[in-house]
């Protein structure tokens, strides 16, 4: 099994981004397996909240003493909020990325984008395969 934190309750993409769907509003964040692979995060360029996301597309850079990443939205909307504490501590995405450091906030998501989301079983597999490659 991998390292790698995968929890219950969550969809993921393969580009590494999870969806926590509560209502109507669905959180956003990068997974446990994608901070590690970027290492310590310096920088987070979030977008404004009011700005229509669609999936697959960029919408956030998350830097790292290692790279820069784009983070691409799982599932399309509006934003409704941003997590402006990763402004002063954008390490909280290393320390929790399933917690305090979710990035986005997304309201009017079509739920059947969100069943197009892989599962954290299925997710489990790709980092598994991810990291049997490295």
């Amino acid at each position: 099994m991998t390292a790698s934190k995968v929890p219950a309750g969550l969809r993921y993409t393969d580009q590494h981004e999870w969806v926590r769907s509560e209502g109507g509003t669905a959180t956003i964040g990068i997974t446990d397996f994608a901070q590690n692979a970027l290492g310590e995060v310096t920088y987070v360029e979030l977008p404004e909240a009011g700005t229509d996301l669609a999936s697959g597309r960029e919408f956030a850079v998350v830097e790292s003493l290692k790279a820069a990443s784009d983070v691409y939205a799982p599932v399309s909307g509006k934003v409704a909020e941003v997590n402006t504490a990763l402004d002063a501590d954008p390490k909280k995405i290393n320390d929790d990325p399933y917690g305090e450091g979710w990035l986005c906030k997304v309201e009017g998501v079509d739920r059947a984008e969100l069943g197009r989301l892989l599962s954290p079983e299925q997710y489990a597999e790709l980092i598994e395969k991810e990291e049997a490659q490295a």
